[in-house]
């Protein structure tokens, strides 16, 4: 009986458990089948059919006349082999061949040629003339199942180092690493194509099934603001002023089209080659490049990347002096011609301290605003700024767009660097109203001088105008972007016609054009707090009496015999440049 009552509860147990496993099953089976479904699905379709991207060509960037192409894709080839697919007996000798042709270690490519995987990069964006011997090797051998070559795309700049740090580059896989390349990256990187093959469990490529193929869809082009004559130009003579005074950390050039915020040209020098832009542009750090740490590296290159007219902020020094004449025309509480409006006797004491001219040692005495500005007289400015005050002027700072970047469409842009109005007392005041003690970009400078220029209407400073639609053809104008008025018609002219004199009699004589009315400010100042170095720079407008070109020079730390002073260093290249664009424009 016993034997007979085990024997019951042995059967019993079992099919307890075998109906547990069957619920299991079937529940298991009904998750995968209903829920699950989907994902394996997708899975199986992935493991059935390889894939290999075809690289969009990115589009063209075009100066501002629409026909100079500053950067195109050209097409090129890419090599992959698939493993699998490739006999143990033709491993060695197709990773030799590949080694060989494409100039790569061969015991790196053979690891690569006998894994179990169906898709290894062997060489990227090459030339056809070496694909091309590897397909007439590919022909003598009969070995052509394992071994592709694909269309591919490579970034060309025909003019190498023009406009550098505006154009920018882009990386290994095709995206915009600075620049307009990065900016503009969704605009210009268009849809890769791809080429599908159905495989079998192993990975390998079933017999009589033939490749898929999708084509890719080149990206947008871009037409610029910058003038390639210009730009050219600007970076002539803005590399001719850092060698002849040994200008230490570079300098920067920008000319704006006031009328519409078009950047006609942007510059810094030292400039570096867009189709070698991991090649260190500095002979001396060229030479021990070899020895240097991968940290070192980077931070130098991130430094030839720079572009200084929009990532650095800087001292404007006496070119500053233009929005405190500004905001005293526009409130009413200077005249510009009134004789002997002001005195200067050497130095002005604020608030227990006292603050001297530049040209302490003889002062400037008598004088009328417009000589003040002339004579870049520091006293007569300060005072002015007391009178201003300190609410007063912030409100001018912050509608000529110097509390807030610009947002012209580069990547990087910096902001400036104020104390926060409720800390501004009369000092700080007067030390601001002639251009010192704070820090501004060069961009925010030349968008201050172009609302000037633009009748006292801010204008949104920009590199590129026009888009075409690769797919149409349709061109999508960008509109300028004009914001508040800024001061009045009347201030603004006021203010040009001072800048004239400036030029004409005053520190800026070096600038000027002969036949053309030229207006002008030159500014120094120092290059941070008892660094010893120095920044000189001109502001210019051109012609004054229908403003079409605004300039900015900056030179950085200049220790040549010709001293630091922005009559002396910068005036003059801002004279070489504007004549050569006045001649080209035939203004």
């Amino acid at each position: 009986m016993n034997r007979n009552l085990d024997s019951k509860k042995k059967i019993i147990f079992i099919l307890v458990i075998v109906n547990l496993l069957w619920i299991i099953l079937c529940v298991r089976v009904g998750i995968i089948q209903f829920i699950e479904g989907q994902k394996w699905s997708e899975k199986s379709e992935k493991q059935r059919n390889s894939g290999r991207s075809v690289v969009a060509n990115r589009g063209t960037i075009y100066d501002a006349s629409g026909r100079i192409v500053l950067a195109q894709s050209s097409s090129v080839e890419s090599v992959t082999v698939s493993p699998v697919n490739i006999s143990k007996e033709n491993k060695e000798k197709v990773a030799k061949v590949l080694a060989d042709i494409f100039e790569l270690d061969y015991e790196k490519i053979l690891k690569r040629v006998n894994k179990n995987t169906s898709i290894e990069n062997i060489a990227k964006r090459v030339d056809k003339d070496k694909t091309n011997k590897l397909r007439k090797w590919m022909e003598e051998n009969e070995i052509f199942s394992g071994i592709n070559i694909d269309e591919d795309t490579k970034r060309y700049y025909p003019y190498s180092t023009l406009a550098s740090h505006v154009i920018g580059f882009i990386g290994s896989e095709n995206q915009g690493l600075d620049g307009i390349e990065a900016k503009y990256n969704d605009v210009l990187i268009g849809e890769n194509g791809s080429i599908n093959r159905v495989l079998d469990a192993k990975g390998k490529q079933i017999e009589n099934t033939s490749e898929s193929f999708e084509d890719s869809v080149k990206g947008n082009d871009i037409i610029l603001t910058i003038d390639m004559n210009i730009q050219a130009i600007v970076e002539k003579y803005l590399e001719e002023a850092c060698i002849d005074n040994v200008c230490t950390d570079g300098g920067n050039v920008i000319v704006m089209d006031p009328r519409n915020g078009d950047i006609l040209a942007m510059a810094t020098y030292p400039y570096y080659d867009l189709n070698q832009p991991y090649q260190i542009n500095n002979e001396e750090l060229r030479d021990i490049w070899g020895e240097l740490e991968g940290i070192q590296k980077s931070t130098y290159l991130q430094a030839m990347w720079r572009n200084k007219a929009i990532q650095d902020t800087y001292e404007p020094g006496s070119t500053f002096k233009l929005v405190t004449a500004s905001a005293a025309l526009e409130e009413g509480i200077a005249e510009i011609d009134k004789p002997g409006a002001y005195n200067c006797s050497g130095s002005i004491e604020i608030a227990g301290r006292r603050i001297k001219c530049w040209r302490y040692y003889r002062p400037h005495g008598s004088q009328s605003l417009r000589e003040a500005l002339m004579n870049s007289c520091n006293p007569v400015f300060i005072g002015l700024g007391q009178k201003v005050g300190a609410s007063k002027y912030y409100e001018y700072l912050k509608k000529f767009g110097f509390l807030e970047k610009t947002g012209i469409d580069l990547v990087g842009e910096a902001g400036s660097i104020f104390l926060k109005e409720e800390k501004v007392g009369p000092v700080e005041l007067a030390t601001i109203s002639f251009g010192q003690r704070f820090e501004v970009t060069p961009i925010q400078m030349i968008t201050m001088i172009s609302t000037i220029a633009n009748k006292g209407l801010y204008v949104k400073p920009r590199v590129v105008k026009t888009i075409i639609d690769s797919k149409t053809g349709e061109k999508n104008e960008i509109k300028p972007v004009y914001k508040n008025q800024v001061i009045s018609n009347k201030t603004a002219e006021e203010v040009l016609s001072m800048m004239t004199s400036v030029v004409s009699e005053g520190t800026g004589k070096n600038a000027r054009v002969e036949g053309y009315n030229i207006g002008g400010k030159t500014g120094t100042s120092e290059d941070g707090v008892n660094t010893g170095k120095y920044v000189t720079s001109f502001i210019g407008v051109a012609p004054t009496d229908e403003p079409k070109l605004t300039i900015l020079i900056t030179l950085y730390n200049p220790t040549g015999e010709g001293g630091h002073q922005g009559g002396g260093v910068a005036a003059p290249v801002a004279g070489n440049i504007l004549k050569e664009i006045i001649n080209y424009l035939e203004l």
